[in-house]
């Protein structure tokens, strides 16, 4: 059953840096840190990050966007992915990736395509959370990949990195 999280982005926007330029606006990238052009989708990535560094507590250093993956031998560039500390190594920290976000623009409904789209960005991930937004509609589903299943949660899952 889908199961919809009630997420307010709209109250991270104070926090985003914006800049006019020859006409067009722009949007700090927290990660990336340079500007990029406002586009409606960039506007909920960055929301959805900021989302993370505040509510989540998520590790600024242990964000990606714009990631490049390899699917079915095809370049594709997912838009957030966070990693978890994996210390099962003594000597070594790893990090391994957790959780993979999907952003589309608010006026672009979250749709069957979309959740396959996601999925074909996981294959090579597996990551334990799968999460797609619009700003607006919001899911996110716990990966069990021995069972083959995933089951809709009612909250982004928080992250305790040491």
């Amino acid at each position: 059953m889908l199961l919809m999280i009630k997420i307010d982005f709209l109250k991270y926007q104070n926090k985003l840096k914006t800049r006019r330029e020859d006409g067009k606006r722009f949007l700090f990238g927290t990660i990336r840190r340079k500007y990029l052009v406002l586009q409606p989708e960039e506007l909920v990535r960055q929301l959805v990050i900021e989302y993370f560094v505040e509510d989540r507590k998520y590790n600024k250093n242990y964000i990606a966007v714009e990631k490049l993956l390899i699917v079915n031998e095809r370049r594709k560039r997912c838009d957030i992915l966070v990693y978890k500390k994996d210390n099962s190594l003594e000597e070594e920290v790893n990090l391994t990736p957790w959780l993979l976000v999907e952003c589309k623009a608010p006026e672009v409904p979250i749709n069957e395509a979309t959740f396959r789209q996601i999925a074909s960005y996981n294959l090579p991930l597996r990551v334990q959370y799968l999460v797609v937004t619009n700003g607006r509609q919001t899911y996110c589903c716990e990966m069990d990949y021995e069972k083959e299943d995933f089951t809709f949660l009612g909250e982004i899952p928080t992250l305790v990195q040491s």
